[in-house]
């Protein structure tokens, strides 16, 4: 019997319709791994915060991609997405009348961990949380 892998990545392009197809994937995964629903629920939504924020903020050349990846221990859920950006997002307090701003108060609020750092090969960003698979989810 073949397991499924424990990590998993996808590029897609720097497109709104993107956002969606990462969602798409990243459900199908979590049902094969049988993932709580509680943790899928979660870790979606933070997903297309950080994919939505990648395809908005990330002002590089066309053809560039956005990389989402998932990686599964036996205690967490961690996503990275890596975009092409050497501009690290900060965190910042929305005003109740702003249309935007508050995907990254989601994540630092549902995730267990999460952070930003450059890439090793000197380009680029990733962008990264981490949520329990305890009945809690953080």
């Amino acid at each position: 019997m073949q397991t499924a892998p424990k990590d998993i990545e996808w590029r897609l392009p720097r497109h709104p319709r993107s956002v969606g197809r990462a969602r798409t994937l990243f459900r199908e995964q979590a049902a094969s791994w049988e993932l709580p629903q509680a943790v899928t629920d979660t870790a979606e939504l933070l997903l297309s915060e950080l994919m939505t924020n990648a395809y908005r903020h990330a002002k590089v050349p066309a053809g560039r991609e956005i990389w989402a990846r998932c990686a599964l221990t036996d205690t967490h859920l961690r996503v990275t997405v890596t975009d092409a950006s050497n501009t690290l997002p900060v965190l910042t307090t929305a005003r109740p009348t702003d249309e935007s701003g508050r995907g990254l108060a989601l994540v630092a609020a549902l995730a267990k961990d999460w952070g930003a750092q450059a890439r090793g090969c000197g380009i680029g960003k990733e962008v990264w949380f981490e949520v329990g698979l305890m009945p809690d989810g953080v």
